[in-house]
């Protein structure tokens, strides 16, 4: 097999004013990503008249037409809900998406496909700051990304890059001096990793407030020659003199970053024919103030970590901003330690944020590290992966548990594409595209750590408590392979086909809502996050309060509590919930190390608690809770009565572990993922493990033995998804190709699929009624994306519709609803491919009730906060639509969960219940 080309990784500082990227190649070299040939974008965003966002150098030039559509800082807004740019509010969280956007594209133009992520935060930011940083990543496209603070990142660089030493136990201090803020960490080495133990600075204290100190010093010179310009640029009132007012702050910024190198800088004066100078005596006598300040809140921070400048192990300097020579020369002369500045102080922070990606060892079986998410059909019913919120430690995957994206019959996460930023070429995987938002029920993605050979993710049963807003929902993942990947998946058994549908179709009677039960919390102000799991007829409902974590069954059929709350207690931010036939997992990560407890479903006496890795993966069977440990490299399992039970080594070349779906997991309610939320667990018998021998084996679940194996696989690249005892392997070193294994005999894989264009990217796919595959394709983009019926007794084509900008597929009976997740473009498609949603659907979130009906959500999704939703009920068969009515007025919608005749939403401190189908 040929060597993976694995390794690439992308580091991200979006700032103030600049916003850089550095890329990481296999062998270790870095460089920084030139975006429109630069190696530094500016952070401004431009709305022009349609509603389309530019960003960077265009984005600064359109300002010249109406720079009131222009946001030159928009990470200074991270507090405000929206930025009114012209005659539009544009919710701050795109504007971030917007640059994010351009440098993915920037990375896919360079390397080939979206490489590994780590975007980097403010020491000092909370979890709302982050997590809005982590929903704009998964906005613009991006897989799910590392969340690292800025002065960690800084430090790595400091350490791995300039080679200076950073004993263990000593700390270095991180003077960010950025444009828009200070930013000042203590960060302390603990055994070779860093740990911020002190942080703060001053909000309004960055290159932008250098320059307006600049500007206003250059004004009164101004109005000393020329007073009707000075009022002009002062204040402007005509589009032409705000353009002379970017323009002369444009010039100011350029004389004092001048200034770093020279003595005198010009400056033009826009309306005058005069140009004036800047001296840096002149810099340091209007400036010295600021810099007297920053230096003070230096030593405050260092202080109040216990140090003194003398114990520290260095002072390193960066952001555009420390480029100013008085800011060196009196933190040296004030503190006692000369600080280490670059010549060029972006970028450390994203390259020193590349160390906290590692780099693929020297073997890692023949997987390495990838990325999947279940943000669609398919999840993995049976594993459950707690990931770290956005807001989580250096290190940490952003995001909620990941749900495999396991393609048309799950199993194996299939790897995503990331429409919008082009295909992928030779030699790598393929873009990975729509991560799924932290809090959406199993749709938050993971990063597959490095090393670890595939990982099957979460079931669709998981829930996150995440600690902001993300996106109305997630992106699904799409197919990622080793090279270009062009994959049709298609099912077939020997003997005859699946009959996926033949009593999923059934539709709901649906009638207006009607509040049925309220259970109560605590004190809304308290509470920091809730959610909810649905499971036929009983629900778990959780919620956070400061370091504890409260969990209550309720009986949907007799509308009243199943047991009282259970209390788990520790210090964790991030908390999710998976509710299985055997019994209630919670996992709480964010402290290291983190925690898993096992509930018994009954009573919700805890069973049993262990150690929890964020890169831990567990698999539901039915006699067994099975964790797929990352350190560990084994599987460790545990009875449902909480005795525990066999363990396994991985291979010594890694081994990846993928659970079987069956057809019945295949009815009944998704969840905002389109993924299935009631699973067969006594059909859970086995584990699939594929191993870097190159062979396959089956694994008993009861004790661990192996059934059987099949040898000489060959298919580096592949991905694998077990369904109904098959297993199928698409792509490969024959990356057009669709083979399955029979997993009840030893017999040698079958050819199923072939595809011929090697043009098209395959976004999506899931089973359609009957024998058939359905799949979403399309040319890089998305917006001439299809839906494919594809037959696969006769092993062609049966019908194909126009579905531009969908991503994700949701089989209901014997029709298939394609969506996305960050605007809706759905579609309904019917047995024959005819559409069949009406338009006032079109634009709303649809999941699925049972296979023949769906629910459709109006109105704003949140994890956190309440908005006023909707509901609009719509049989699949048809498209008929009936309007349900609104939840209420301060519903949270991701804390909502359903079955087939209610739904629970958290409302103002209690779960409602509402029934919305007739009796």
């Amino acid at each position: 097999m040929n060597e993976p080309q694995q390794g690439f990784a992308i580091g991200v500082d979006l700032g103030t004013s600049n916003t850089v990227a550095v890329v990481r190649w296999p062998d270790g070299r870095t460089r920084p990503l030139l975006v429109d040939g630069a190696p530094i974008m500016p952070s401004g965003v431009y709305v022009d008249e349609h509603g389309r966002l530019h960003v960077g150098r265009d984005a600064a030039r359109l300002a010249g037409l109406d720079p009131s559509r222009f946001e030159p800082n928009p990470k200074r807004r991270i507090d405000e809900p929206t930025v009114l740019l012209g005659d539009r509010e544009i919710p701050t969280v795109d504007l971030l998406a917007a640059i994010l956007a351009a440098v993915a594209r920037a990375a896919v133009e360079a390397v080939g496909f979206l490489p590994t992520a780590v975007l980097t935060y403010p020491a000092a930011w909370g979890a709302r700051r982050r997590d809005t940083l982590a929903t704009a990543a998964r906005r613009a496209g991006w897989p799910p990304v590392m969340l690292v603070p800025e002065p960690v990142a800084a430090a790595r660089y400091f350490a791995d890059v300039l080679r200076r030493p950073v004993p263990v136990g000593s700390a270095l201090a991180v003077f960010d001096f950025g444009g828009g803020t200070l930013d000042i960490a203590v960060v302390r080495n603990d055994n070779g990793r860093f740990t911020v133990i002190g942080s703060g600075g001053v909000e309004d204290l960055g290159g932008l407030d250098i320059d307006a100190a600049l500007v206003e010093h250059l004004g009164q010179v101004i109005a000393g020659f020329a007073p009707a310009t000075w009022d002009a640029l002062r204040n402007p009132m005509t589009t032409t003199q705000r353009r002379d007012r970017r323009l002369f702050w444009d010039d100011i910024r350029g004389a004092k970053e001048m200034l770093s190198r020279s003595t005198v800088a010009p400056i033009t004066v826009p309306g005058a024919d005069q140009a004036i100078h800047l001296t840096r005596e002149e810099l340091d006598r209007v400036v010295g103030p600021l810099i007297h300040r920053a230096v003070w809140e230096t030593g405050s921070v260092i202080a109040s970590a216990g140090l003194r400048g003398d114990q520290l192990a260095g002072l390193f300097l960066v952001g555009g901003s420390s480029r100013l020579p008085l800011a060196a020369r009196q933190l040296h002369a004030q503190l006692g330690i000369a600080p280490t500045v670059l010549e060029q102080p972006e970028l450390p922070v994203a390259e020193g944020a590349l160390a906290e990606v590692a780099p693929p060892p020297a073997q890692v079986g023949f997987g390495g590290a990838e990325v999947t998410s279940a943000t669609g059909y398919g999840a993995s019913p049976t594993g459950f992966m707690a990931g770290s919120p956005a807001g989580s430690p250096a290190g940490s995957p952003a995001g909620s548990p990941a749900a495999p994206s396991t393609g048309a019959f799950g199993g194996a996460p299939a790897a995503p594409v990331s429409p919008g930023f082009g295909a992928p070429t030779s030699g790598g995987p393929a873009p990975t595209g729509r991560p799924a938002p932290a809090g959406f029920p199993m749709s938050a993605a993971q990063v597959i750590p490095p090393g670890q050979y595939g990982a099957t993710a979460p079931p669709t049963e998981a829930i996150s408590i995440p600690s902001g807003d993300p996106p109305r929902r997630s992106r699904r993942g799409l197919l990622v392979a080793g090279i270009a990947t062009v994959v049709v998946l298609a099912l077939v058994a020997a003997g005859g086909w699946f009959w996926f549908f033949r009593d999923g179709n059934t539709a709901v009677d649906f009638a207006t809502l009607k509040a049925e039960k309220s259970f109560e919390m605590d004190d809304p102000s308290k509470i920091d996050a809730t959610l909810s799991v649905t499971l036929n007829e009983r629900a778990v409902i959780g919620w956070q309060v400061d370091k504890q974590f409260f969990v209550q069954a309720i009986d949907l059929d007799g509308m009243k509590a199943a047991w009282s709350k259970v209390t788990l207690d520790g210090n964790y931010s991030k908390w999710s919930l998976a509710a299985y036939q055997g019994g209630i997992v919670v996992t709480a990560t964010g402290s290291d190390p983190g925690k898993m407890f096992l509930l018994d479903w009954k009573s919700g006496k805890k069973l049993w608690d262990a150690p929890f890795n964020s890169y831990d993966v567990l698999y539901g069977l039915g006699p067994v809770l099975a964790i797929h440990r990352y350190e560990g490299k084994k599987i460790e399992t545990v009875t449902w009565a909480g005795k525990d039970s066999w363990s396994r080594p991985d291979h010594a070349k890694g081994s990846a572990i993928y659970s079987q779906t069956r057809n019945t997991d295949l009815r009944g309610p998704s969840n905002f993922a389109g993924a299935p939320a009631v699973r067969d667990m006594k059909a859970r018998d086995d584990l699939v493990s594929v191993d870097g021998d190159d062979t396959i084996r089956l694994i008993k679940a009861s004790d661990g033995s192996d059934i059987r194996s099949w040898n000489n696989i060959g298919e580096y690249g592949a991905k694998y998804l077990a369904h109904e005892d098959k297993l199928f392997v698409a792509g490969g070193s024959t990356k057009y190709k669709v083979s399955v294994y029979d997993l009840t005999t030893s017999g040698q894989p079958a050819q199923i699929y072939s595809f011929s264009n090697d043009k098209v990217q395959v976004v999506d796919m899931a089973p359609c009624a009957d024998d058939r595959l359905c799949l979403i394709d399309g040319p890089s983009g998305g917006k001439e994306n299809k839906v494919r019926a594809i037959s696969v007794a006769e092993k062609k084509q049966v019908w194909e519709a126009s579905a531009p900008g969908s991503t994700v597929l949701v089989p209901a009976g014997r029709q298939v609803f394609a969506t996305d997740g960050d605007k809706p473009a759905s579609v309904l498609l019917s047995y024959d491919g005819k559409q069949l949603l009406r338009n006032e659907d079109k634009t709303s979130y649809g999941v699925r009730v049972t296979g023949g009906s769906l629910m459709f959500f109006t109105g704003t999704l949140s994890a956190s906060s309440a908005y006023d939703i909707s509901l609009v009920g719509v049989t699949s068969s048809s498209g008929e639509r009936i309007a349900l009515g609104p939840l209420s007025s301060k519903a949270i919608g991701l804390s909502c969960s359903w079955n087939a005749s209610v739904i629970l939403c958290a409302s103002e401190g209690k779960f409602q219940v509402w029934r919305f189908a007739a009796s």
